[in-house]
């Protein structure tokens, strides 16, 4: 099993940047792959950004440029940085893990982009 804790989420003015963390309980160089999903209200869960045990990432168009998955294997913990935020970034984020052929999810954490 994998838990996994977010935190970092918040209130952002347009333009503005945040970083979010998500710490796993076990070793992440076992965990096939890592990544971070969101909802907003009245809409699915969606794909932001992924990164494989071997380091291979990969990004919905909408961030490209803006957002960047990054992890730090000595504390099991992967990150998001998100520049230059816009308001449609608005949502949940999800913290997902893929470990033993089946997923993983954390709490979430809300991130606000307004004015």
């Amino acid at each position: 099993q994998v838990q996994l804790v977010e935190s970092g989420g918040g209130l952002v003015q347009p333009g503005g940047s945040l970083r979010l963390s998500c710490a796993a309980s076990r070793n992440i160089f076992t965990i096939y792959i890592m990544g971070w999903y969101r909802q907003a209200p009245e809409k699915q869960r969606e794909l932001v950004a992924t990164i494989t045990s071997g380091g291979g990432t990969n990004y919905a168009d909408s961030v490209k440029g803006r957002f960047t998955i990054s992890r730090d294997t000595a504390k099991n913990t992967v990150y998001l940085q998100m520049n230059s935020l816009k308001p449609e970034d608005t949502a949940v984020y999800y913290c997902n893990a893929g470990y033993a052929n089946r997923p993983y999810w954390g709490q979430g954490t809300q991130v606000t982009v307004s004015s």
